[in-house]
C-alpha cells in the first residue's frame, strides 16, 4: 500500500480522476437547473406539461382523500400512509422546480392546501392561565399533539415553497390568496398542537413579507385576535407566536413612529399584560415592548404607566416578570422620564420588598425587588427624586428589616439599606425621625381609638341594661285601679 501511494504515477492519475469527477458534477448541476426547459440526449425530451400533470394527478389524490385520525375502523392506516406518501412526493416535485407554475395548477395546489388545513378545531382548554411546570409540561404537550401532523407538515411545507415560487403581483395569485384565506389562517393559530403553529407563524410571516398590498390588513386582523383576547375571552394558544411575528414587524418600523403603531402599543400591547395566562407569551410581549422603547424612548413613561396599571396583586410568578421587564426599561427610557416615573415606580417596588408571605413565591418577589437596587440606571432614577423617593423607600426597608421573617431578604435589606445611607445621609435621617414621629402619632391615634371605643361599648351596655328594664316593666301585669265607692243619690224631702 505505501508504494501506491508513494509512487508519482499515482499523483496525476488521481488528480485526473479528481478533476473529471467535479466536472461530472458540474455537468449534473447545469442539467439539473436546466431539466425544465431543455431536452435530455438520453431520456428524450422532458416537458413541463408532464410535470404539471404528475402535480395535478396528487394534487387530486390529496384533496378528495381527506383523514380525521379520529375513527380507525372508518379510517385505513394504509390509506393514510399511502396519502402521506403522495404529499411527500408533491412537495420533493414544488422543491425541484426553477420555474413558476400555471395558474390552473396553483389554483389546484391551493385548493388542496385549503381543504386539509381548514377544519374544525377541537375545543381548547383554557391552558393560558399558568405556565405548567416541566415535570407537567411533557404531558401537556403529548396530549397536544395532533394525530393529523404527518399530513399537515407536508402540506405546510407545500404552502411555504409555493409562497416562494409564485409572483405575487399576478392578479390572479390576488384571487386565489385572498383576505379569506389569510383569516383562515388566521383561525388555526388556536390550535393546540405547538408545531402546527411554529409552521403557521412562517407561513403567515412570509406572506407579510412578501405580499406588500396585504400587510395593513393583516395588521388589524391580528390586532382584532389580541383585543379579543386581552377584553372578550382569554382563550387561544396562538398569543406567542403572532407576537412573534409582531416582533418582527415592530423591527421594521421606522422613525419616527406612525400614530397607528403608537396606538397599537397603548390599546394593545399594553393591556396584554393584565391577562391570566400573560407568563406564557411574557418574553414575546417584552421584546415587543422594548423595541417600541428603542425606537422612540419618549415612550418609556407611557408604558411604565400602563404596567403599573395592570400590576398583580397575588400572581406571584406574574409579579417578578414584570419586576425584569421594569428593570429592562429602566434601562431605554428617556432620563427626562426619570423625576415623574421615580416616585411611583419606587412606591411598587417597595411594596414588592415588603411581601411577608410566608411561601416562596412571595420570598423571590421581595429578593428579587431588592436585587433591582443592583441597578445602576434604576438608582439613578431614584435620585433624581431623591426627596420624594426616600420617605417611601426607607419606611419599607425598616419594615422589612423589623418584621420580615427570611434571614436572606433581611441581608438583602440590610445592603440596599447601607447603600442609601451613604447616599444620603442626612436625609436618611431625616427619614428615620418621620418615620419615628409617624409611629408616635399613630399610637396616639391607636390610643384615642381604642378610648372611643371602650365610651362606645360602655354607652352600648348602658342601653342594654335600660332597654332589658324597660321590656321587663312592659311584660309584668299592671293591676287596675281600685274603683271609688259609688255614691247614692241625695235627695231633698220637702215637707208639707
Amino acid at each position: 500500500m505505501g508504494v501506491f501511494r508513494n509512487s508519482p504515477r499515482e499523483a496525476p492519475r488521481r488528480k485526473r480522476s479528481s478533476s473529471t469527477t467535479l466536472q461530472h458534477l458540474f455537468n449534473l448541476e447545469s442539467n439539473k437547473g436546466s431539466s425544465n426547459n431543455t431536452t435530455d440526449c438520453c431520456n428524450g425530451p422532458v416537458t413541463n406539461k408532464q410535470t404539471d400533470e404528475e402535480i395535478m394527478s396528487l394534487v387530486c389524490h390529496c384533496t378528495t382523500t381527506i383523514f380525521t385520525f379520529v375513527d380507525d375502523d372508518l379510517e385505513s392506516p394504509s390509506a393514510q400512509e399511502a396519502k402521506r406518501v403522495k404529499l411527500l412526493q408533491l412537495l420533493s416535485i414544488i422543491k425541484s422546480l426553477k420555474r413558476e407554475l400555471p395558474d390552473h395548477v396553483v389554483t389546484s395546489l391551493v385548493a388542496m392546501i385549503s381543504a386539509n388545513l381548514f377544519r374544525p378545531l377541537p375545543p381548547t382548554c383554557n391552558n393560558n392561565v399558568r405556565q405548567p411546570a416541566p415535570a407537567e409540561e411533557s404531558e401537556e404537550l403529548a396530549s397536544s399533539l395532533s394525530p393529523l401532523w404527518s399530513h399537515l407538515q407536508p402540506i405546510y411545507d407545500i404552502l411555504l415553497r409555493l409562497l416562494i415560487i409564485v409572483d405575487p403581483k399576478s392578479h390572479h395569485c390576488r384571487l386565489i390568496i385572498d383576505q379569506q384565506f389569510l383569516l383562515s389562517l388566521l383561525d388555526l393559530f388556536q390550535s393546540e398542537d405547538p408545531r402546527e403553529r411554529e409552521s403557521l407563524k412562517n407561513v403567515y410571516h412570509k406572506i407579510y413579507s412578501k405580499f406588500t398590498f396585504y400587510r395593513a390588513f393583516m395588521r388589524k386582523s391580528m390586532n382584532d385576535v389580541l383585543l379579543h383576547y386581552a377584553f372578550e375571552a382569554e382563550k387561544n394558544s396562538g398569543i406567542g407566536e403572532l407576537l412573534e411575528i409582531w416582533g418582527s414587524i415592530i423591527n421594521g418600523f421606522t422613525v419616527p413612529l406612525k400614530e397607528e403603531h403608537k396606538l397599537f402599543l397603548m390599546r394593545v400591547l399594553i393591556p396584554l399584560h393584565k391577562t391570566k395566562g400573560m407568563m406564557v407569551y411574557h418574553r414575546q410581549l417584552a421584546y415587543c415592548v422594548s423595541q417600541f422603547v428603542q425606537k422612540e424612548p419618549m415612550l418609556g413613561g407611557l408604558v411604565v404607566r400602563g404596567i403599573l396599571r395592570y400590576w398583580p396583586i397575588t400572581n406571584c410568578h406574574k409579579q417578578i416578570l414584570l419586576i425584569s421587564e421594569l428593570e429592562e426599561l429602566v434601562e431605554n427610557i428617556s432620563s427626562d422620564h426619570y423625576r415623574r416615573l421615580a416616585l411611583p415606580l419606587c412606591t411598587q417596588i417597595t411594596r414588592c420588598l415588603n411581601s411577608w408571605n410566608s411561601q416562596i413565591r412571595n420570598l423571590q418577589v421581595a429578593e428579587r425587588a431588592l436585587y433591582l437596587w443592583n441597578n445602576e440606571m434604576f438608582v439613578k432614577m431614584a435620585t433624581s427624586a431623591i426627596e420624594e423617593v426616600f420617605p417611601v423607600v426607607v419606611e419599607g426597608m425598616e419594615k422589612n428589616m423589623k418584621w420580615h421573617w427570611s434571614s436572606s431578604v433581611k441581608q438583602l435589606t440590610e445592603n440596599v439599606k447601607k447603600m442609601l445611607e451613604e447616599m444620603d445621609p442626612t436625609l436618611y435621617d431625616k427619614c428615620l425621625q418621620e418615620i419615628g414621629h409617624k409611629d408616635f402619632v399613630a399610637r396616639q391615634e391607636e390610643t384615642k381609638r381604642k378610648a372611643r371605643w371602650e365610651r362606645v361599648e360602655l354607652q352600648a351596655a348602658m342601653n342594654t341594661n335600660n332597654h332589658h328594664q324597660h321590656h321587663q316593666a312592659i311584660l309584668q301585669p299592671q293591676t287596675p285601679p281600685p274603683t271609688p265607692p259609688r255614691r247614692l243619690p241625695q235627695y231633698i224631702v220637702v215637707s208639707h
